[in-house]
């Protein structure tokens, strides 16, 4: 009797059939069948930290960020899903665009609409005055953060401690403005491409200050994450709706899209071999000297991983994909 069902739990393995005790998919495979990124296009009233979390059970499938949203905010939030994970690092500090719209007049404990009004002023900049200063932002700036924020202070988030009606001081940090003016909106309406790092709230209230007043975001869209654009964005409710479909796979983008800014190394077989195994090649007279480098299958174009090229033509690994 035994060998009789041992005998049919290996005949339906080899078949495909239903056999309970074996996985109907190689777990390896799935894994890097549900690798990729997903544009996601955050809503308003949640964390970037849960936003990631709802999609992570839609996906069933570990994930990861680029980028925080203060949760009023909306738009890109570039999720990494399964292997795209281990490469967060080489494209998280990449420019960011945003549209945001100001309140004159008024100021709030967060700088955003989602706190208090502690101060308020008569004094109201005409939209020429404001457009006059926009230049003095552009470049490389100083920056002090808001104290609402997710910066750590021996631990713990500067928020938080704020909150529990602790003295917080915050050091300036530089950013760079790439782009910076008003746009048609009815209201005090911007666009701004920036460093990644960049505060909008920060930004805001500098201009309303130099100007002599008061201000707050009133609206926060981020439009672009580096390669991410809010075009390509999808809802959570809409793939709250592809949940258990074949279309989940389709809307993710491929691990090495992002990446493309990195220059690519071809390398044959054994090449590529030797750096998944964590050993060093060389490759004589290579134009990319002390830089990152895409490691890609000269045979058959598949992107193999991440590797750095010494001014010595050594080659390593740094991070590596899973074989399949």
């Amino acid at each position: 009797m035994w060998r009789s069902l041992v005998a049919r739990l290996l005949w339906e393995q080899d078949v495909g059939g239903s056999n309970p005790l074996a996985p109907t998919i190689d777990r390896r495979k799935r894994n890097l069948q549900k690798s990729g990124w997903l544009c996601l296009d955050k809503p308003s009233g949640i964390s970037s930290n849960q936003a990631m979390v709802k999609v992570r059970r839609i996906l069933d499938f570990k994930t990861g960020y680029i980028g925080t949203l203060d949760p009023f905010a909306t738009g890109v939030l570039p999720i990494a899903v399964g292997e795209a994970r281990k490469y967060i690092r080489f494209i998280e500090k990449s420019e960011k665009k945003y549209t945001f719209t100001a309140v004159f007049g008024k100021s709030t404990d967060t700088l955003d609409k989602s706190g208090k009004i502690i101060d308020a002023t008569e004094r109201i900049p005409s939209k020429m005055e404001i457009t006059k200063i926009l230049p003095e932002f552009l470049g490389e700036i100083e920056q002090i953060p808001p104290l609402f924020s997710a910066i750590k202070i021996n631990g713990r988030r500067s928020c938080d401690l704020v909150r529990q009606g602790k003295s917080v001081t915050l050091r300036s940090k530089k950013v760079k403005i790439l782009d910076l003016k008003m746009i048609d909106g009815g209201e005090w309406t911007f666009e701004v491409v920036c460093s990644s790092g960049t505060y909008i709230r920060s930004l805001v209230r500098d201009i309303a200050e130099k100007l002599g007043s008061l201000a707050y975001v009133k609206e926060l869209r981020r439009t672009r994450s580096g390669f991410f654009s809010i075009k390509d964005a999808i809802s959570l409710a809409k793939l709250q709706k592809m949940k258990d479909t074949s279309e989940l796979v389709d809307v993710l983008i491929s691990v090495e899209s992002p990446l493309d800014d990195i220059p690519a190394l071809y390398l044959g077989k054994e090449d590529v071999t030797r750096l998944k195994n964590g050993l060093l090649i060389f490759v004589e007279n290579s134009t990319i000297v002390d830089s990152n480098v895409r490691i890609v299958d000269g045979d058959c174009g598949k992107f193999c991983g991440i590797g750095f090229v010494s001014s010595s033509w050594q080659v390593k690994p740094v991070r590596m994909c899973a074989s399949d």
